[in-house]
């Protein structure tokens, strides 16, 4: 029922994609979270910019001169707005995601189902934060619900990656 509801609104992300140049390339599982992301931001997402109906939007991911860049254009690939983040307030949620992802990983071959579960539970713990870290970056700029917020965390993180 969402799913309708997000078609005819024109506060939707209609296209996600991250710069080449700023991005290497990650292992399976990574690519694999990458591709599920931006597959489930498509299904359902709210992409609000305040005082604008121009949208459905494309948004460009990247990174420029070690800050996020946000390339929002119209569905029609009319440039809106860029915004740049300093990536000051994301760099330790990304290196603890980064360890805890490694653990996440290396626990589902070996661990217990407990021993699993509690690890998620700290990486999906992060993965809030960080969600709620970058809805407030872009307050007032672009309003996001939780559910696509902790989908464009996955992108970010994406760009961190070390091919």
């Amino acid at each position: 029922m969402s799913e309708a509801r997000n078609e005819r609104s024109p506060h939707r992300l209609v296209a996600v994609t991250l710069d080449e140049d700023s991005i290497g390339r990650g292992n399976p599982d990574q690519e694999h979270e990458r591709a599920i992301a931006i597959f489930d931001i498509l299904e359902d997402n709210q992409f609000v910019i305040p005082g604008r109906d121009e949208g459905p939007y494309r948004l460009h991911l990247g990174l420029v001169e070690n800050k996020l860049s946000f390339a929002i254009s119209t569905e029609s690939r009319e440039p809106v707005m860029t915004h740049l983040l300093s990536l000051t307030p994301f760099r330790r949620v990304i290196r603890d995601y980064e360890m805890i992802c490694e653990s996440y990983y290396n626990a589902i071959r070996t661990a217990s189902p407990t021993q699993i579960e509690a690890i998620d539970m700290g990486r999906r713990g992060l993965h809030n934060e960080a969600s709620e870290t970058l809805k407030q970056r872009l307050e007032g700029k672009v309003d996001l619900d939780h559910d696509t917020a902790r989908r464009l965390f996955t992108l970010i993180f994406a760009l961190h990656w070390k091919g």
